[in-house]
Parts: structure tokens; sequence; C-alpha cells
């Protein structure tokens, strides 16, 4: 690892980036041709929040935070955090406080792929979290790291300035300079779901809609006549 700190990193497009964060993670996901998402162990500690944002960077050392509060540095306005370790911890990286610097800088949430602590006071806080476990065990400022370099979580790689939407059902990254069409491809999406919403609300079956009858015919299965009873 090159322990540094990148600063002026381009950005995507926030405009851009607010409209992904209406259409949610699902829809975004799907429309992308299913790349993007950080998997299920990335879970929010809060429920009904729906956020995007512009990612900065961190790569911290299992249980040593010193980098985060590097990277607070690096946020600005619009950010959204997102902090690997260069292995798997469960310590708890962040907390109020942390939270209350960042959000002192108008940054919109924090992506962790290790643990925080302080659920209740950011929750009441109303600062956003998705990690991968909650822990009271603290951590120490020792290890140089990295801000603002590419970081794998989830098994996928986010880079600064990509746009980071989360909500409950996850967190989803779209790299910065695939935003635009990222966005296009998931308004389709939601006006195809519009149409398809109206005929199933009308009584229509999915299996005509979305040509499944043939489908089960080819695989096989086939309908058959219950026996009567007795």
């Amino acid at each position: 690892m090159r322990n540094v700190i990148v600063t002026g990193i381009s950005r995507a497009d926030l405009a851009v980036v607010d409209q992904l964060a209406r259409l949610g993670v699902a829809t975004v996901h799907e429309a992308t041709g299913r790349a993007g998402y950080l998997g299920p162990g990335l879970r929010p500690i809060q429920d009904g929040t729906r956020t995007g944002g512009t990612a900065v960077t961190a790569l911290c050392w299992p249980g040593d935070n010193l980098m985060i509060h590097a990277a607070v540095e690096q946020c600005q306005a619009g950010d959204l955090l997102v902090v690997a370790t260069a292995s798997p911890s469960t310590d708890g990286f962040f907390g109020e406080l942390l939270a209350t610097s960042l959000a002192a800088r108008g940054v919109r949430g924090l992506v962790i792929e290790a643990g925080v602590r302080d659920t209740a006071e950011l929750r009441a806080m109303s600062f956003p979290v998705w990690s991968a476990a909650v822990s009271a065990q603290g951590t120490v400022k020792e290890t140089a790291g990295a801000v603002n370099v590419p970081v794998s979580v989830g098994g996928q790689i986010i880079r600064p300035g990509d746009a980071i939407i989360a909500d409950d059902d996850g967190v989803v990254c779209v790299p910065r300079a695939d935003a635009g069409q990222a966005l296009e491809a998931a308004r389709a999406r939601v006006a195809r779901e519009d149409r398809n919403r109206e005929a199933l609300a009308g009584g229509q079956l999915g299996l005509d809609m979305y040509g499944l009858r043939d489908k089960l015919a080819a695989l096989g299965v086939e309908y058959v006549k219950a026996e009567p009873d007795g």
C-alpha cells in the first residue's frame, strides 16, 4: 500500500447523483446490468433513509481509524465517505464524534466495510450509516493508510468521485464516468415498471406479461389436475 492522501479529486455530477438516489438502489442496480452492488453484508443502522453522494475513500488498517480522520479534511458537501480496511475488521471505527465532524462539512453519510458504534446517537442526529458490523470495540490511531485511492468494498472497486447510492436495500456504486448513462437507463426502467404496475393492478398475470408460460413449457413444467378427494 502506498501511504498517500490524494487531494482535488474529480467527482460525479451531484445533480445526476441526486436523481439516481431518488430512483433507489435496486432500480439503479438492475438498470446498470446488475452491476455495482456492494452486497448484503452492508446494512443500514437506520430505517427509511435514501441518499446518494460522491465517494471520498479511506483505506485503513484493521483496528486503526487514523485515515478516517485524515479523510474528513478531504470531504465536501454532497460526499459520502467510503471506508475499507486492508484486511477484515469488525472493530468500531466510527462513532458520534466523527459523524459530527463530517456533518459539519455537509457529508451525507458513511459506508464502511467494518464496524461502527454510538448507533443510537448516530440515528438521533440523522447521520446515515451502512456498515458490516456494529461493535463497541474501539480503534487506535497509529498506522498510515491512504485517502482517495481505489478501494474494494463488497467485492466492488470504488474510486474517488464515483456515485454512491444507499437506501434500505443496501449500497450500489456507479462509476463517475457512467453516472449520466446510468440515470437514463434507470429512468427507462422506472417507466417500464410503471406500465407493468398498471397492468398488474388491472389483473394481468406476470406469467403472461413476461412470457413465462413458454418458459415453463420449455422447462418441462406440466399442468395436472388434482386427484379428486376420496
